[in-house]
């Protein structure tokens, strides 16, 4: 994600420095015409805006330690990662005594669609400060929906990711399906995505399924179970019925279980496959995709 927004926010004519503790995208940020820098604490004293695009809340505890340390004056800071609201008011707290002003501004999109800058950012907090991000959003996205009060940005991720977990299993369910009653899979993908059984993971991983290329991860299957539980400690804690999200959890875990940790969420179509015998057919690209 981070790589690619740093991409799109150089073509779109902002001068970017960025930090990644990986060697390979600072190499790649610098590529792509950016300035790679040694440390968040770094980047923080050359710039007004901060998007923040991290793994875990350590990663979260840490920047926060060197955007203080840094002590910049009139920061302002998008956190745009999947994290649990209790690590983003920490991060609140803590960047909030220094005078830094964050945001909470998850996003919707994979790896993929942040390529072509197709991701919609849920925008939550301090109104004048998200109305002075904006066109630092409009660099990287292709929508801003301003959602209210800080904590609102994850809530709604949450309850776009619950959506995404059954209807990326939905769209396996379909396609086997169709699959097994003769039809072609490529022509299930075009025509039932453009009718009302379509959906935008249809759209996304439909053919991804098809072409069997879950190696080629945009979300990979170990980093959505962190996803997972966190939207299951939301339906816990807001008391909600959840009977679709309780039935696609064991899903995930056998494509944990079978060796797809690594590959995208799209091999639950494997998943499906192995719950019905079914032999994975040879992948039409000419090289062999896991199965």
């Amino acid at each position: 994600m981070g790589s690619a927004m740093s991409a799109n926010l150089v073509k779109a004519g902002f001068q970017v420095f960025g930090h990644d503790p990986v060697a390979q995208a600072r190499t790649r940020l610098k590529k792509a015409g950016g300035t790679p820098c040694e440390s968040a604490g770094e980047v923080a004293k050359q710039c007004r805006f901060i998007v923040l695009s991290l793994p875990s809340e350590a990663a979260l505890d840490q920047v926060c330690v060197e955007l203080v340390a840094a002590a910049p004056k009139g920061l302002v800071v998008a956190e745009t990662s999947t994290l649990p609201e209790t690590a983003k008011r920490r991060a609140l707290a803590a960047l909030g005594k220094a005078g830094i002003v964050l945001l909470d501004c998850p996003l919707s999109g994979t790896g993929a669609q942040a390529v072509t800058g197709d991701l919609a950012v849920y925008a939550s907090g301090e109104p004048r400060a998200i109305k002075a991000f904006a066109p630092v959003f409009e660099g990287f996205s292709r929508a801003r929906y301003d959602v209210g009060e800080f904590g609102n940005g994850i809530r709604m991720k949450l309850v776009a990711n619950l959506l995404v977990a059954i209807h990326n299993v939905s769209t396996a369910e379909a396609l086997i399906m169709g699959t097994r009653m003769g039809l072609d899979p490529a022509n299930i993908v075009k025509v039932v995505a453009d009718g009302a059984g379509g959906s935008r993971m249809f759209q996304v991983r439909g053919p991804m399924m098809v072409a069997r290329s879950w190696d080629e991860a945009t979300m990979k299957v170990s980093t959505w179970q962190k996803d997972m539980r966190l939207i299951s400690d939301a339906l816990n804690a807001s008391e909600t019925p959840a009977a679709l999200f309780a039935a696609c959890v064991p899903i995930y875990n056998a494509a944990m279980a079978l060796g797809h940790g690594s590959d995208d969420t799209g091999s639950v179509y494997s998943v499906l496959e192995h719950m019905i015998g079914a032999a994975p057919k040879a992948a039409s690209a000419g090289k062999k995709k896991k199965g």
